[in-house]
């Protein structure tokens, strides 16, 4: 009996074991993978305060050397060292370069050929109809339409061919000498008798004060940049005020024609009101206490009413220093009649007192000079004759003509 029992027992312990490894593999087996264990983060220490007062460490004491024992480089040594660094320097843009214009005397006698070679269509022209043997009514009639093509004018044009008519006639033998200086007398009587000097000397104790105007395209701005150069050549002082403000550029077109001859230039914001830098400048031209103030003013259209008022407004503002010496009209040489449309509304503005002829050389017609001046009863006292900085001349009747009709 006790066997039976021993052996139960013993079966039964062999059950549960069996049972117990069974499930544990079973739960083995439903487990994740264990994953490797992590770097722990390394806690870094906060600095150590100092320690001030009491708690302060003894400085450690360090050998010194005195400067005999250093040693200092010798000359040769100091020569082959190579030079500290510095910080870069910003070099300054260099002054522009003062040019100096060429005297004005006789100006218009040394450009004359390269006026003759755009002129000798009229004067030319001219003395080939008046060389004819034989000057019948046609003849005259060519004469006629030649003087009036080179933009004479009508009134100028008849004057002109009565008078050589009526010389030719008592002149009987016409030789080429002759006939060239009958027709050389004859034009410069029809340029007539004016003052051309451009007045740039105040009655009063201030400087002379020239506006220059005229409309957009005919050159103002650079005639008025030549201008300088022609006052600083006689040598005269000059202050120039840039009051086209509407036109983008023209105060650094202008100030570039000051900064060459070194002239100051007097200029405000793009858009900014014309009288008040007008008045300025004239301000600066009496504090600096110098020769001549330049205007340049805007250019405008002469059918333009509320455009030709503000010029008058410039006028009158700079008027407030004193009278204005000179109001020069500049006039583009090729726009032919047109030019005097224009030059007749200017004058009514701002009473013109003479004009500047631009853009003489090339396809301009010489009889543009006369037909101004009949319109305006004001001379010609300036002609541009090419782009050149010292093409502008007064203007002298005599060389003019003399180039017109060759020799």
């Amino acid at each position: 009996m006790e066997l039976i029992l021993a052996v139960v027992i013993a079966l039964v312990v062999a059950v549960a074991v069996t049972s117990g490894l069974v499930i544990s593999g079973r739960k083995k087996k439903q487990l994740p993978p264990a994953e490797p264990p992590s770097t722990p983060p390394t806690i870094t220490a906060p600095p150590a305060e100092p320690h001030v007062g009491d708690e302060a460490e003894t400085p450690r004491e360090e050998p010194r050397r005195t400067v005999e024992e250093v040693g200092l480089p010798t000359a040769e040594e100091a020569v082959e060292a190579p030079a500290a660094v510095e910080d870069p320097v910003v070099a300054e843009a260099p002054a522009p370069e003062i040019e100096v214009p060429e005297p004005t005397a006789g100006r218009l006698v040394r450009l004359r050929a390269r006026l003759a070679r755009s002129q000798n269509s009229l004067g030319k022209g001219l003395l080939t109809l008046l060389s004819r043997e034989h000057l019948d009514e046609d003849t005259w009639e060519e004469i006629e339409e030649t003087l009036l093509t080179a933009d004479v004018g009508v009134a100028p044009t008849q004057e002109l061919v009565e008078r050589l008519r009526e010389r030719v006639k008592v002149l009987g033998t016409r030789t080429p000498e002759e006939l060239r200086g009958l027709l050389r007398e004859e034009l410069i009587a029809l340029l007539g008798d004016y003052d051309r000097t451009v007045h740039t000397e105040s009655p009063e104790d201030t400087p002379g004060v020239v506006m220059v105007v005229g409309v957009n395209g005919t050159g103002k701005t650079t005639t008025t940049g030549k201008l300088a150069r022609v006052l600083v050549a006689d040598g005269k002082s000059v202050v120039l005020g840039a009051a086209d403000t509407f036109r983008a550029a023209a105060a650094d077109q202008l100030q570039t024609w000051g900064d060459r001859v070194g002239a100051r230039t007097v200029r405000g914001p793009e858009g900014g009101d014309p009288a008040s830098i007008a008045f300025d400048a004239v301000k600066e031209g009496i504090a600096e206490k110098a020769d001549v103030v330049l205007v340049d003013t805007a250019g405008r259209l002469h059918t333009k009413t509320g455009l030709m008022d503000e010029l008058g407004k410039v006028k009158r503002v700079v008027e407030k220093h004193g009278p204005l010496d000179e109001i020069l009209l500049v006039l583009d040489a090729t726009t032919g009649q047109n030019g005097l449309i224009q030059a007749r509304v200017f004058a009514e503005v701002v009473d013109i007192t003479g004009i500047v002829l631009t853009k003489l050389d090339g396809t301009a017609k010489g009889g543009i000079v006369v037909a101004v001046q009949r319109e305006l009863g004001v001379p010609v006292k300036l002609v541009g004759l090419g782009e050149g900085p010292d093409d502008l001349a007064p203007f002298e009747p005599a060389a003019f003509v003399d180039a017109l009709i060759g020799d």
